[in-house]
């Protein structure tokens, strides 16, 4: 059974090694740190005992919140970690003010996509060549938290 707390400065480390297994603009240690340094941010870890499984970073402003990295683990997929850490920030949202979650997925992702049309996020809009590595758009999605 894996359990999902707040990201903690130890953990730095694990999230970085699976940023890279996961993103190919990973994120470096140093940026991770920052980001969990910044007051208006959520960092979420899952974890299966010891071992890193998944995380979700999102930044926010009054009551919009924008999911900027939310990744599982390959091993782990399909097997609730996702929907676990979505629940919890969403508890952790309205506990911020926060009403409204953002995001962007890669238009060649569908699973990803699939999954968050499945929590209730829609289509707003697309963000031409935004990805690179290779280049593609963006899809935009949005979510009301509470529906």
């Amino acid at each position: 059974m894996f359990t999902i707390r707040k990201m903690r400065e130890e953990d730095i480390i694990q999230v970085a090694e699976l940023e890279k297994v996961i993103f190919t603009d990973s994120w470096s240690e140093n940026a991770i740190a920052e980001t969990l340094a910044q007051e208006k941010t959520l960092l979420l870890t899952a974890f299966d005992d010891k071992k890193l499984i998944g995380y979700l970073i999102l930044y926010y402003v009054l009551e919009e919140g924008e999911i900027a990295r939310i990744a599982v683990a390959p091993e782990y997929r399909r097997q609730g970690v996702g929907a676990r850490m979505l629940l919890e920030l969403e508890n952790l949202c309205e506990d911020n003010g926060i009403s409204k979650l953002l995001l962007e997925v890669r238009e060649s992702n569908t699973s990803a996509y699939s999954f968050y049309e499945d929590y209730g996020f829609v289509q707003d809009g697309v963000r031409k060549n935004f990805y690179t590595d290779p280049v593609e758009d963006g899809i935009l999605m949005s979510r009301q938290i509470g529906r």
